[in-house]
């Protein structure tokens, strides 16, 4: 059998412990791998019990959990003081939190795991606890660094056939001209292009790459980002060898018809990318992180701190989340 995959605990209060205890409870129907939840065994325990579900919550590690995951959740356990608060984040569990993901990179750097699938966490509580990244993301990368070099990780959103990336992330939209850069583009196409060969087993993959301007800067007359930097790093991006089309117009590309034509998009901000996403897949969308030694998915939702330990959650994306996991590291046959 193939090693488990690595599921982080996520935000203690928000509806990832939620998610994931509902998730083994559905493990049959929904036919899942198995995975272990590095975590907080007496919470994950008391959240069970708040919301109903008859699970036998045990330790274990990732070789022991693969072997006992048909009868108990297997859970690696993180230790901290952590109490079954839903909705009410304590500063006191950010540490367990960080704890929860070095381990799980840990497991899946040295084999014992597969892949990562991460829980959202809550950057505020976090940051109460030293934690002095951007984001989720931005400390995988460092986790992952080698020889005090770090990847550059891409986010991905994927819903079935729809993969968009957005160039720039969690910035104002006034500053988005200003960090568009043709040495960005180039360097994401080529990790777009890489990860889909080596990851989504496309063997010639296709990008679409969005202009930033309305119409795509109508030949230079509505900005000129469009011809002075995107134009040309696509063209950077083609002599190397990558299928790259572009700049398209943003209003038109995300037609079914069109971003049909194409294996994958870059956008170039994050409601460009993540709109589309939203709109087919609101509960069932992936975030993916491209560009790292490891797989690493998780659902594309925050901690709903409203909605922690009522049970109401879905789990489809989280659900997606693990599948898509699963199938980007299934051992070919």
């Amino acid at each position: 059998m193939p090693a488990p995959l690595a599921v982080t605990m996520g935000e203690p209060a928000g509806i990832g412990p939620d998610l994931l205890l509902a998730l083994y409870a559905q493990r049959v129907e929904r036919q899942l791998p198995p995975f272990v939840v590095f975590g907080h065994v007496d919470f994950l325990r008391a959240r069970a019990q708040r919301l109903g579900l008859n699970i036998d919550v045990i330790p274990a590690d990732p070789y022991e959990g693969m072997k006992a995951f048909a009868r108990a959740l297997p859970v690696f356990p993180i230790s901290g003081p952590i109490e079954d608060t839903p909705g009410e984040p304590s500063s006191d569990t950010g540490e367990a939190v960080i704890d929860s993901i070095e381990r799980a990179v840990t497991a899946v750097q040295d084999g014992t795991c597969r892949a990562v699938v991460t829980a959202p966490i809550h950057k505020g509580v976090l940051y109460q606890a030293g934690f002095s990244y951007p984001g989720h993301t931005e400390f995988l990368a460092a986790l992952c660094a080698h020889d005090g070099t770090a990847p550059l990780p891409v986010m991905m959103l994927a819903h079935e056939d729809l993969r968009a990336v957005p160039l720039t992330i969690h910035v104002p939209i006034k500053d988005v001209p200003g960090l568009i850069n043709r040495k960005l583009i180039l360097d994401t196409l080529r990790v777009m292009a890489h990860d889909l060969r080596q990851r989504f087993h496309i063997a010639a993959p296709r990008i679409a790459v969005a202009g930033l301007n309305p119409h795509a800067g109508e030949g230079g007359t509505i900005g000129r980002e469009d011809v002075e930097i995107i134009g040309p790093a696509i063209a950077d991006a083609v002599a190397e060898g990558i299928d790259a089309v572009g700049p398209l117009p943003g209003d038109t590309l995300f037609y079914p018809p069109h971003w049909r034509q194409y294996d994958a998009v870059l956008a170039m901000y994050h409601d460009q990318a993540l709109i589309p996403i939203k709109t087919v897949a609101f509960d069932s969308g992936v975030n993916v992180t491209l560009g790292l030694p490891i797989v690493r998915t998780s659902p594309d939702h925050g901690t709903a701190f409203d909605l922690a330990g009522t049970g109401k959650a879905s789990p489809s994306s989280f659900a997606a989340a693990i599948a898509m996991a699963d199938q980007m590291t299934a051992p070919k046959p």
